[in-house]
């Protein structure tokens, strides 16, 4: 999820709402109705004083095939004047991390729950609830309030129909490395500096938390990712693993339900894929608002525009995604909807993974994999 730097300024961009009478709370959504009580609003203008959209600086890691640029002019048609700033989530975070005592972004989209469990940790968010997160799946919010879903990509394990059916392909993770039968079949999650194989080794870890354990993971859990990673075989960097799928030279794996569609028409292969009981480990991304920021009116403005079903079963038709607003999925390209029409999402604790992936990549590389 790697993207290079990207600034696009768009021209300045007024915005004219009509503003709340008598109670000065007003949040400066179109509407200019009053948010629920325990949603943080910003100072409304003075009566019958236009309200004006401050230029906004958002970072980004989901700024790449064209999707920047439609938002932009999305925003711009919105009213929302905004300077794009696109990298890779990791480079992200830590830029934000590093200006948290003197903020440059207002508003930041895109990630997922791990980064942004490291920033609410280290104090880069604040709290706020648009209107339209109770139309959010179940689950995918942060429950404290300071990161809302976007978008849902799936962490699917797939193969390739000529090599196993249904019947006889693994029913999840675990069965590659206790069927004897799939060693060397499958590629393991190796390039553990990526957001994917990370979410492959944590979906399996946490299912053996223990306190007393080494890294909050009993000795079976470590047992059990010993042996993903000792019976198949290890990633190429560079190298395109659904190429491997569909030749059969792997042809087993972890595939992204966002590229699924593009990797099979590139390879036209469509791969099988599994559904395990347990649930598919779920990347959500999200939108937040930066603490600090001096534009906090208009941050509040833009995180109530871009989540509504309207934009996001816009974007779901438009780049074949799968919304987490629950009233923009009707929108959703019919492969999209069929296929997580047989997935749930893996019960994951993000706190807890994002406070040990770093050091569970540690040991696997030093010890593990060495």
């Amino acid at each position: 999820m790697m993207k290079k730097m990207a600034s696009v300024s768009l021209l300045s961009v007024l915005c004219l709402a009509v503003t709340a009478c008598g109670g000065g709370n007003n949040n400066g959504n179109a509407a200019g109705t009053t948010p629920p009580a325990n949603t943080p609003s910003a100072s409304a203008p003075a009566a019958n004083e236009p309200v004006k959209n401050e230029k906004l600086i958002v970072y980004t890691n989901a700024n790449s095939d064209g999707r920047g640029e439609w938002l932009i002019e999305k925003a711009k048609s919105a009213g929302f004047e905004m300077e794009l700033v696109g990298a890779g989530g990791a480079n992200l975070t830590n830029r934000l991390i590093a200006e948290k005592n003197n903020p440059v972004a207002d508003v930041v989209f895109g990630l997922n729950n791990m980064l942004y469990e490291n920033l609410k940790k280290e104090n880069v968010l604040t709290k706020y609830v648009p209107k339209w997160a109770g139309e959010v799946e179940p689950g995918l919010n942060d429950p404290e309030g300071f990161y809302h879903g976007l978008v849902k990509q799936a962490i699917l394990l797939g193969y390739n129909p000529k090599n196993f059916t249904a019947e006889t392909a693994p029913k999840d993770w675990t069965d590659l490395y206790k069927n004897a039968a799939l060693k060397g079949k499958y590629e393991a999650p190796t390039l553990l500096g990526q957001i994917t194989p990370q979410l492959v080794v944590a979906g399996i870890l946490t299912r053996y938390q223990d306190p007393k354990g080494e890294l909050g993971i009993s000795k079976q859990g470590w047992d059990e990712v010993k042996q993903l990673f000792d019976n198949g075989v290890r990633a190429v960097e560079g190298e395109d693993f659904y190429a491997n799928l569909a030749s059969g030279k792997t042809p087993l794996g972890a595939v992204v339900s966002g590229t699924l569609s593009k990797k099979e028409e590139q390879y036209k292969v469509k791969a099988g894929i599994v559904s395990p009981q347990i649930g598919v480990p779920m990347i959500v991304e999200h939108v937040a608002i930066i603490n600090g920021t001096k534009k906090k009116a208009t941050a509040e403005r833009f995180a109530e525009w871009i989540g509504t079903a309207e934009v996001q079963g816009e974007f779901a038709a438009k780049f074949n995604s799968m919304p987490a607003n629950t009233k923009a999925v009707a929108k959703a390209n019919e492969p999209v909807k069929a296929l997580y029409a047989t997935l749930k999402a893996q019960p994951l604790d993000w706190g807890f993974i994002a406070n040990n992936i770093g050091k569970w990549v540690e040991k696997i590389e030093l010890q593990i994999m060495k």
